[in-house]
């Protein structure tokens, strides 16, 4: 084998392959040429572990340089990106930051010539941003990313399993409301906490996640409040495993819909105790029997008044009718599960977080429910081992500043480092300090890591790439989430970056690089921003329900598919007599064996069933008329234009094309 063809091989430059390989164990020679195939063989094995050496080796060189340069220029850390095992040179400039033609640069150096679309693996990538100053590692995949959550949620179980039972006292019941995008979630806690919430809701909407605590028989309840919309499944799961109780909202002029069924499941997979409110009572088409029935036949709920164990309080949310009686309800299965709902409140403070976000004035802001301990003003708080900032204020549910925050306390947190992510686990203690910005991405905030999912799609799959902004954590996990929904085999969406707060010139690079398009959600666009946007020709779209957002992307792969050519056969004639031969055309006679023809059909010969060749019918007559069709039965005569193979026996099946519009 030729070195130069190893070298193309291992994506490297020949004469560096000459240098550093009799450093491994390979002297092949400055001046080879050629390369024994056994050799050559055990290279191509070995390389991946060589080019790592090789990559370090060259680190080192740098850091030898730079020996003398003072230590204050050489502290920063090095940017961290996460990305999948392949990745194409645009997605890898979106997602380090560095101007494309630096990627290309620097594979070009290692004798690596890709186009701007064309995929490249971890280890070249790695190669690549080694030589760019990055830290390059693998992406979470989905089974990682499930371990991690299970890993979360051990957290939990261990801290409680560390106390003693002496140290354990009650706590007040963490209840999720779930059902249907329209069945009066919202409403429901509305009527329950004499607020107005859903009032300043963009369509009806509860827009972000949030906690709310109210007061029954001298006993506090604490409710998560679950954004309705089917996107918000991720926040709804999560909500679901941080939850003691359930209450699964069904309309009883609707019955279960599709997202009725899913929140049960979520239920069931979390594993919860939980009561079924029939809400909308109030409605002329309420009825009462057909919902229970539904409820029966499609989720095996069977109500206690049909001699079932699951209690289905009749409420109505508008008029406020049965909602005392809901929380008894919810209270008497608190009862039920007492023996569980207990906490240390001497211990120091460990929980959940439920909502994050950048505020402008006060940074990296946080919505935690406290799970066992009690949270102070002053308490250093640590992520994952890593110390995130120090509480400098905490604020209730009803925006009030108090000093500490007792178990089952839904609570917001003010100075934070860092943005947690929703689901995170935060505990209080002492951990590894961040040494500079560039290391906060170790607490996974809403960053541009690109996801993996998007990488293993089908090259012939059409593409629209998307930049999220949203104002919290939650809405821009759930958008990206739903899009990914409706991903076809045909069109996708790639989120290439998904961030928080305004617009940014950062955004409109990371667009352009990868000729995709920015979407805000309840962000603003500064007015330069936008100027630099048309100049560039880079479209943004703002948004603040997300009905809309889902619809305007599904009408833009829609766009993307561009029309569908479909075939629609239309009948079949066999050949009784050929009249003419011409160069390029023939006429031939025959009957209709089935369906009909058209003026202006496709044909396709066939003989003894198989295709020879296809043409276009030019003209068609009947009884030596001209005519614009023919049916079963008729006798007719054609022009064929194509090669003029057409024999006395063969078939000829007549077809036409339609063009539609594309479907997902």
């Amino acid at each position: 084998m030729n070195v130069t063809e190893l070298a193309r091989i291992l994506r490297v430059n020949p004469q560096e392959l000459r240098d550093y390989l009799p450093q491994y164990g390979f002297d092949i020679g400055q001046k080879a040429i050629k390369i024994d195939g056994h050799v050559a063989n055990k290279i191509m094995k070995e390389w991946p572990d060589i080019r790592r050496k090789i990559a370090r080796q060259k680190e080192l060189e740098l850091q030898k340089d730079k020996i003398n340069i003072p230590e204050n220029e050489t502290s920063a850390e090095k940017k961290t990106i996460s990305i999948p095992r392949l990745v194409t040179v645009r997605e890898l400039a979106a997602l380090s930051g560095a101007p494309l033609n630096k990627i290309l640069a620097e594979l070009m150096k290692n004798g690596i010539f890709a186009s701007l679309n064309e995929k490249i693996d971890f280890d070249t990538a790695w190669l690549v941003g080694t030589e760019l100053g990055l830290e390059i590692k693998p992406a979470e995949t989905k089974k990682e990313a499930e371990n991690r959550e299970e890993e979360e949620e051990d957290k939990i179980k261990s801290a409680f399993a560390k106390e003693e039972e002496k140290d354990l006292l009650p706590r007040p019941p963490v209840i999720v409301v779930m059902g249907h995008v329209d069945h009066g979630k919202t409403k429901l806690l509305d009527a329950i906490r004499r607020t107005h919430v859903v009032d300043g809701e963009a369509g009806g909407i509860t827009q972000h996640i949030g906690a709310y605590q109210v007061m029954r028989r001298q006993k506090l309840i604490t409710f998560i409040d679950t954004p309705g919309h089917e996107a918000f499944t991720a926040m709804r799961s999560r909500g679901a495993r941080i939850a003691d109780i359930a209450i699964l909202v069904v309309a009883a002029d609707d019955g279960v819909k599709p997202q009725t069924i899913e929140a049960f499941r979520i239920i069931e997979k979390a594993k919860i105790p939980f009561v079924v409110a029939i809400n909308k009572i109030d409605k002329p088409g309420a009825n009462l029997d057909k919902t229970k029935q539904e409820l029966s036949s499609q989720l095996n709920i069977v109500p206690e008044d049909w001699g079932g164990k699951t209690i289905c309080a009749p409420v109505s949310a508008k008029e406020g009718q049965g909602i005392t009686e809901l929380l008894d309800m919810v209270l008497l299965a608190a009862e039920m599960e007492a023996k569980s709902l207990k906490a240390n409140p001497a211990a120091s403070a460990l929980g959940t977080i439920i909502e994050s976000h950048v505020d402008k004035g006060a940074g990296p802001v946080a919505t935690i429910l406290i799970q066992n301990g009690t949270l102070k003003v002053g308490d250093h708080l640590v992520f994952d081992g890593i110390d995130i900032g120090r509480v400098r204020g905490l604020n209730n549910y009803q925006g009030e500043k108090i000093e500490s925050a007792l178990p089952a306390t839904p609570i917001q947190i003010l100075g934070l480092k860092a943005l947690p992510r929703v689901g995170d686990i935060i505990g209080v203690g002492f951990g590894e300090k961040m040494k500079s910005k560039k290391t906060k991405t170790i607490v996974r905030s809403a960053g541009s890591q690109m996801p993996e999912n998007t990488i293993r799609e089908d090259d012939k799959a059409k593409k629209i790439n998307i930049i999220i902004k949203s104002d919290v954590l939650g809405s821009g996990e759930a958008i990206e989430e739903s899009l990914e929904k409706i991903n076809t085999d045909k069109v996708k969406v790639r989120v290439i970056s998904r961030g928080l707060g305004n617009i940014t010139e950062g955004d409109l690079k990371r667009a352009e690089a990868a000729n995709g398009l920015v979407i805000g959600f309840n962000v603003k666009i500064p007015t330069v921003i936008e100027n630099m946007a048309r100049e560039k020709n880079i479209e943004i779209k703002l948004y603040n329900i997300i009905y809309n957002l889902i619809n305007d992307v599904k009408a833009m792969m829609l766009s993307a598919l561009g029309p569908v050519t479909e075939r629609k056969d239309l009948g079949r004639l066999k050949v009784k007599a050929v009249f003419k031969n011409e160069k390029t055309s023939q006429i031939v006679g025959g009957r209709m064996e089935e369906g009909r023809v058209e003026k202006g059909s496709m044909i396709e010969v066939w003989r003894n069933k198989e295709f020879l060749t296809s043409g276009v019918l030019k003209k068609l007559q009947s009884a030596k008329e001209d005519v614009t069709d023919c049916e079963t039965g008729q006798e007719c005569g054609i022009e064929y234009e194509g090669s003029p193979i057409i024999e006395v026996g063969d078939v000829l099946r007549f077809y036409k094309t339609e063009e539609t519009a594309g479907k997902l």
